[in-house]
């Protein structure tokens, strides 16, 4: 089966997308839609398919079977629900809204339009996390007994005036932009969280959202979570750590900037003394974009969810805003 997609949004993450399928060769990118003319001609030249101003040129076509939704935050709601109420299945980037009410109005939209919603956690396709996921699953490093993750990066010049610093069009700074694939991550690994606690800072950008965000959370079989995004890290940064009563695995870098993507898997000894250590290291390209295409259109051909589903869209939105209420009543805060 070969489905036909339409792409809304030619930035960054859209050309990444095009260029995924366009690699994996299944599917053909029949349109795109950007309000910036020039970038919508830039990405349809590329595939050789039609370009487009307005979102609905795209989202009405009845060619196509799967929409990509590739925007700014602000839009992703919106267009997503249009494109669903057309039939559509659609792949929306993260964050799955700007909180959770966004995210469960699209999530409504997808049950009552009987079509498969896949938020855009790519990160869960990274070949060393996906093997880390693997290998905590199987037991091999007993039960989970927390997990800690630094992600950021430092911006750029003029990275206040972006849209990222608009709160109207992002809904939030570094705690919803790199803190989503985290909090997502952390669920992966140890299921359902029930508490949180957290504090947001701006500490350098001059901007109205924050560029820190610090936050740690609880579930009731005990495994507490932490972590810290940051727009202040000024060299790249990704390090995710899962400790189990075992051992632990620890994730290092996402290629690219952020550095050669490695797994080190840890074995306690019984008796003492430094554990075993193995160092796997994935230096190739990121795919986590082409197998997270891959694993989506095989949900819908099978009608199953996939991995990263609309449900842990919203999952991860709920996370994240109970960490914005502990930051704002210094309290800890029920998810």
């Amino acid at each position: 089966m070969v489905f036909n997609v339409g792409i809304v949004g030619a930035g960054l993450i859209g050309n990444k997308r095009a260029e995924a399928i366009a690699t994996i060769g299944e599917d053909k990118i029949i349109a795109v839609a950007d309000i910036d003319k020039q970038k919508a001609d830039a990405l349809a030249g590329k595939y050789d398919c039609a370009a487009a101003t307005e979102y609905i040129e795209v989202v009405s076509n009845k060619d196509i079977d799967i929409v990509i939704v590739a925007t700014v935050n602000k839009f992703l709601a919106p267009i997503t629900i249009a494109a669903m109420r057309q039939g559509k299945h659609v792949l929306c980037e993260k964050p799955l809204g700007r909180n959770t009410a966004e995210a469960e109005s699209m999530l409504e939209s997808a049950k009552q339009n009987s079509v498969i919603l896949k938020t855009g956690f790519n990160h869960r396709h990274h070949p060393a996390i996906a093997k880390a996921k693997e290998v905590a699953d199987s037991g091999e490093i007993g039960g989970i007994m927390f997990l800690r993750c630094r992600y950021g990066h430092g911006g750029r010049p003029g990275y206040e005036k972006e849209w990222r610093a608009d709160k109207n069009l992002c809904g939030g700074g570094e705690l919803l932009d790199q803190g989503v694939h985290v909090v997502d991550m952390f669920r992966w690994f140890a299921g359902d969280f029930d508490e949180a606690f957290g504090y947001t800072r701006t500490c350098f950008w001059d901007m109205d959202v924050e560029d820190n965000a610090f936050a740690m959370f609880t579930n009731k079989t005990g495994v507490v979570a932490m972590m810290h995004t940051s727009w202040t890290q000024w060299k790249n940064l990704f390090s995710f750590e899962v400790f189990g009563e075992d051992g632990y695995l620890i994730v290092d870098g996402l290629g690219g900037s952020y550095g050669t993507e490695t797994l080190k898997i840890g074995k306690r000894k019984l008796q003492g003394g430094a554990p075993d250590e193995q160092m796997l290291e994935f230096p190739w390209k990121d795919v986590s974009w082409q197998l997270e295409w891959q694993e989506f259109t095989s949900s819908i051909k099978q009608n199953t969810q996939p991995i990263g589903s609309g449900w842990d869209g919203y999952q991860a939105e709920k996370m994240l805003d109970a960490v914005r209420q502990a930051a704002q009543t210094g309290k800890a805060a029920k998810i």
